[in-house]
């Protein structure tokens, strides 16, 4: 396929020697405009708009040279005279050998930093997101090798990087790290998928440049780009889906004059219980039925709202944002305990309706990035402020000494979040380039509701980095670094609000209020490094890179000391973890001919003292005592990808997935870990249409999933049977107006044979609970 570049060169003159240029960019096969094509000269820049047209204002008469780039497509350059008689030019790009499902990065210049940057880094697109988007943005980004998801229902999910997840992975949104309640299984991600742009994904240890919890990896929700000056444009978003009948709109507008300019976007969903391919449920083993295939109290609802305020000029870039993302969704009823058999809540008379249990989250953030560029240096000031409120609400029962309780709030956390970095990027030659910085946090984190499992706390921590990339040539990088964190973990005494029955030495018994925590102020300190070389080869490039990570321990993980009822256990934590040290060895050979690509992406991983959950044989008030605990634990694993295209409008793709876990210490030695992801391959299959029609440039996509059994668990964890589902998307658009840009229309059929089957890396998994039903859903987006 080639594309077919109409520039049509008027010139206004604005005084005797200036002129406008202006063109447009459409596809020589379809004849559509092509968005984001990238027009660059020097001094000189502008992109595509959704209509495939561009502009750039008060040029002088001369000679320029003009670099023409897309995703899609090799770059070219063609010269342009500037005059009052300019001609059509015309320009043909052949298209590149990339996958059009790659996930692509936004420009040549990102796509080779990308290549000489020795950290394993995936960068996604905002044609990947909007192409593949699902319920949440982690199930967007589980197609990814290396990248999978704890689901929790079909509105939440939490982000897991090789087998690890919860606070070993950093998700970063506008430059600061996303600070909610994410230590627990049923805690979901609170970010609006839509409006993003793109992300960066690191695999592997990453505490040089991130700090603490970025052990395992980092997703980074970067910046969107500035707009482009004197331009408005905006795009609404319509979704619905048949199997849990949601129904969502998103709305976002931008707006640009000289030099101030602002976003804002608004998002709502509602959705009901989603369906499961099975009619009952196995939970201890107590048989629940199933209401027309419905998980009962599954329905949900998200309002989410942002808006961002910016100013540029040629030094100096500056930009607030301000969101609230706020959810309320039910838990699956029969999870929350067995107490539900005698409930008089009727949880069929609606598929929408939020009963107990439930819980809702509101999460508030506002973000200032700053930077300003001076001699050789780049200043980047990070400032936020994020408050997270957090219920959870259950129907009151009593439990041992605990009366019933006076209302449904078992637990409710608050967590306020103040975050400023600061990085100095300075090039002092054409060979090195140096990065260094400090990034500080302060939380304060209260909690409230009827029943305990995290203390209080106050938590300090502050870190400073540098790193240097030296330029051997121009295909050799080498990059070192280290980093030094401090942390204060300051926790609060707790006691029951109600009275335990003790039995004293003496044979008497006394009733208290008793302490599951104490005043405790303890402080973590640890150095991080990374080493790594690149090499680039022609069309082949290598990644060599170690590292090492290390992370905090968390407030429960010190200091739980209650019943967890949705996992149905007593958490009891260690006032005497030490932190976490990762050691981690990253390779990472890719190479493109043709027409086809192939990478492989293994790496090594050694922790020292993992902390884990550890499961006794001792009970408090019936339920079994859960202590956390560490042991040395060995991993070893990788991704494999390779793309080719058949003929020119087939494009086939596969991507596999490895992970090896072994504890070599503690009382479960020679387990792996819990929630490791099995072997898994997906198979994607892209098949380009011309015009049909109405449709414009339609195409269709089948992906299938294999995934082996997981045999490898750590009890009381059970094993998963492999299995294999098939999903289909079919995208297109249509010109409904003349003067506006297109329709576009996305339908996916997921899970096309209503196949019943287990996600290991499942939440709900846990309690014999399949993964979702066939589901069609239809989205449509207009931009204009």
């Amino acid at each position: 396929m080639s594309l077919w570049l109409s520039i049509s060169l008027s010139s206004v003159v604005f005084a005797q020697h200036s002129f406008n240029i202006k063109g447009v960019v459409l596809d020589s096969k379809t004849l559509q405009p092509i968005e984001g094509v990238n027009i660059i000269g020097e001094n000189l820049f502008a992109v595509t708009a959704s209509t495939g047209t561009f502009s750039i204002s008060d040029v002088s008469k001369g000679n320029y040279n003009f670099k023409i780039s897309h995703i899609r497509y090799s770059p070219k350059i063609v010269s342009v005279v500037v005059s009052s008689d300019m001609e059509l030019i015309k320009v043909v790009l052949e298209e590149s050998t990339t996958s059009l499902n790659e996930i692509a990065v936004t420009g040549q210049t990102k796509k080779r930093l990308a290549k000489e940057t020795p950290i394993v880094t995936e960068l996604v697109s905002k044609e990947y997101l909007e192409t593949n988007r699902e319920n949440s943005l982690m199930q967007t980004l589980s197609k990814i090798p290396g990248v999978s998801t704890i689901k929790i229902g079909s509105g939440q999910s939490k982000p897991v990087i090789r087998g690890l997840g919860f606070n070993r992975v950093v998700v970063v949104q506008n430059g600061v790290k996303h600070e909610a309640q994410q230590w627990g299984n049923d805690h979901g991600l609170e970010i609006d998928q839509y409006g993003i742009e793109n992300i960066k994904i690191i695999k592997g240890a990453a505490s040089l440049v991130y700090g603490s919890d970025a052990i395992a990896g980092v997703v980074d929700i970067e910046p969107n780009k500035v707009p482009l000056a004197h331009s408005f444009n905006g795009e609404v978003n319509l979704l619905g889906e048949t199997n849990n009948d949601l129904l969502g709109i998103s709305l976002g507008l931008q707006k640009r004059n000289e030099k101030w300019f602002y976003r804002t976007r608004l998002t709502y969903r509602d959705y009901g219980d989603y369906k499961v391919p099975t009619e009952k449920i196995n939970y201890e083993n107590y048989i629940f039925e199933l209401h027309d295939n419905n998980l009962r109290n599954t329905a949900g609802r998200e309002a989410n709202a942002n808006f961002s305020i910016g100013y540029t000029s040629k030094n100096i870039t500056s930009e607030t944002f301000i969101s609230n993302v706020y959810a309320k969704n039910g838990f699956f009823a029969n999870a929350h305990g067995l107490e539900v058999r005698v409930s008089e809540i009727d949880y069929d008379a609606s598929n929408r309706d939020i009963d107990l249990p439930y819980h809702k989250v509101n999460h508030f953030k506002i973000i200032n990035n700053t930077s300003i560029e001076f001699n050789n240096h780049t200043l980047l000031f990070d400032v936020g402020y994020q408050n997270n409120h957090r219920e959870e609400h259950t129907e009151p029962t009593s439990h041992g000494y605990m009366p019933k309780p006076d209302d449904t709030k078992e637990r409710e956390f608050v967590k306020n979040t103040y975050s400023l970095n600061i990085k100095d990027t300075f090039k002092p030659n054409e060979k090195h380039t140096v990065v260094a910085g400090i990034n500080t946090e302060y939380q304060n984190n209260n909690i409230g509701g009827w029943g305990f499992l995290i203390p209080e706390y106050n938590r300090f921590t502050i870190g400073a980095f540098a790193f240097d990339t030296y330029k051997i040539n121009t295909d050799l990088h080498l990059l070192a670094g280290a980093r030094y964190d401090f942390g204060i973990l300051e926790t609060k005494s707790y006691n029951d609000w109600f009275q335990s029955t003790v039995n004293n030495e003496d044979g008497s018994t006394s009733y208290i209020y008793l302490q599951r925590a104490q005043n405790k102020t303890l402080n973590f300190g640890n150095i991080s490094a990374s080493l790594g070389l690149s090499y680039i080869q022609n069309n082949t490039t290598y990644k060599f890179n170690i590292g090492k990570s290390f992370r905090m321990p968390l407030a429960n993980e010190l200091a739980s000391d209650g019943v967890n009822y949705h996992m149905y256990r007593y958490e009891k934590g260690n006032l005497d973890l030490d932190p976490e040290q990762s050691y981690q060895l990253d390779i990472d050979v890719s190479h493109k001919f043709k027409n086809s690509s192939i990478g492989i992406s293994p790496f090594i991983n050694f922790f020292d003292n993992y902390i884990y959950l550890n499961p006794t044989s001792n009970y408090f008030q019936t339920q079994q005592i859960y202590e956390y605990t560490q042991a040395k634990v060995f991993r070893f694993g990788g991704e494999f990808r390779a793309s080719t295209t058949i003929f020119d409008n087939l494009q086939l793709n596969v991507a596999a997935e490895y992970i090896y876990a072994r504890q070599t210490s503690g009382p479960k030695k020679d387990f792996t870990l819990p929630f490791s992801p099995p072997f898994s391959t997906l198979i994607t299959a892209n098949y380009q249409f011309k015009d049909l029609g109405l449709l414009k440039a339609p195409s269709l996509t089948a992906d299938f999933r294999i995934t082996a059994d997981q045999n490898e668990i750590v009890p009381p964890e059970e094993t998963t049977e492999g299995y294999e589902v098939l999903n289909m998307s079919f995208i297109t658009s249509i010109s409904a107006l003349k003067k506006s840009a297109p329709l576009q229309i996305r339908l996916k059929l997921n899970n096309v044979f209503n196949t019943e089957y287990y996600d290991h890396t499942s939440f709900y998994r846990l309690i014999d609970v399949p993964e979702a039903g066939r589901n069609i859903s239809i989205a449509l987006t207009q931009t204009f």
